[in-house]
């Protein structure tokens, strides 16, 4: 069958250097850091190496939704929805005029509500050593399930076309947008919001993160502290955020004119079946999977002006992604 073209119509982000795409592309451009010292929870209160992160500041969840209806929500849902919201605006899409049933939401996820787990379990075992009848709070599942964004931004705007998530650790968003497209280029639907979301500068995730040594240790200069390609790296810093896209079939986008970044030429997906934690050492799968992504889009190499890397700042991955670039460049 003739696939669909699809093309890239809006942008929404929250992340730790801007609050907006405009806000994050100029801070972007400066060079300026999103790290710093850990806000949203007492760092003394742990026996920790890691007392820094990447924080989103100044967020006001008030510009994108009802406070109340916000409460209900994990942090990492809030970013999702106000990532989803500025998408939206800045589409121009009217999703009145729209078919309901052709327009779905597609949102990645790596560990959901930690926070409100984390958050609900202590309130449990808390009642349970007490003795106390356990009752938990009627929000604690939808708080938590990395399924609740994807299906809270289909109610915002009313879709009711394919609402689901996807779970890929790192590769989550992309995942999400995979699929999205995908389903667009089949003719299955017209418009997509794709993305991701997560808010891990929790307990957990710092200290899990850390025992496993993934963690830059530099708290003394947490801005300098993620230093992928550089000999003196020591892990990455654990972040938060929410980026939402506006993925859009091309006839359908030409004939609202509507503003077009870029079309989603082609894509590639592979797994390296090797470790539970460190990528297989020769970049094999990472080269294979960029190589599939060019042949689906019909490009060559030398077709290829930037390469945005996982740059993951970690002894063991900025090795083997090196090879694969490599290998296919």
């Amino acid at each position: 069958m003739e696939l669909k073209r699809v093309v890239v119509t809006g942008l929404g982000t929250v992340n730790p250097i801007g609050c907006s795409v405009e806000e994050f592309w100029q801070n972007a451009i400066d060079g300026k850091s999103g790290a710093g010292p850990i806000t949203l929870y007492d760092t003394e209160q742990i026996i920790a190496k890691v007392r820094f992160a990447c924080e989103v500041k100044n967020f006001d969840i008030s510009k994108y939704m009802d406070i109340k209806d916000a409460r209900k929500l994990d942090r990492f849902g809030q970013l999702a929805m106000a990532a989803a919201v500025q998408a939206v605006q800045d589409s121009g899409l009217d999703f009145v005029k729209e078919d309901p049933y052709r327009c779905g939401v597609v949102m990645g996820y790596g560990m959901g509500g930690i926070d409100s787990f984390q958050e609900g379990i202590e309130t449990i075992c808390n009642q349970k050593s007490k003795g106390q009848e356990i009752k938990a709070s009627p929000f604690f599942i939808p708080k938590i399930i990395g399924s609740i964004a994807s299906g809270l931004i289909s109610i915002r705007f009313g879709l009711k076309g394919p609402n689901y998530s996807t779970s890929s650790a790192c590769a989550s968003s992309t995942h999400a947008l995979i699929d999205a497209v995908n389903l667009i280029r089949m003719g299955k639907a017209d418009v997509f919001l794709s993305g991701g979301a997560e808010a891990a500068v929790t307990y957990g995730g710092i200290c899990g993160f850390g025992v496993m040594h993934a963690l830059s240790t530099r708290n003394d200069s947490p801005e300098t502290a993620c230093r992928p390609m550089s000999a003196s790296r020591d892990g990455f810093v654990l972040g938060e955020g929410g980026s939402v896209l506006v993925l859009e079939e091309l006839e359908h986008a030409l004939a609202r004119g509507a503003r077009i970044y870029a079309e989603v030429a082609g894509w590639g997906a592979t797994a390296d079946a090797y470790h539970m934690t460190a990528p297989e050492p020769e970049g094999l799968g990472a080269a294979r999977v960029m190589s599939d992504a060019l042949d689906d889009a019909g490009m060559k190499p030398q077709d290829i002006d930037y390469i945005n890397m996982h740059g993951t700042s970690t002894p063991l991955g900025d090795i083997a992604e090196c090879k694969a670039i490599v290998k296919v460049f």
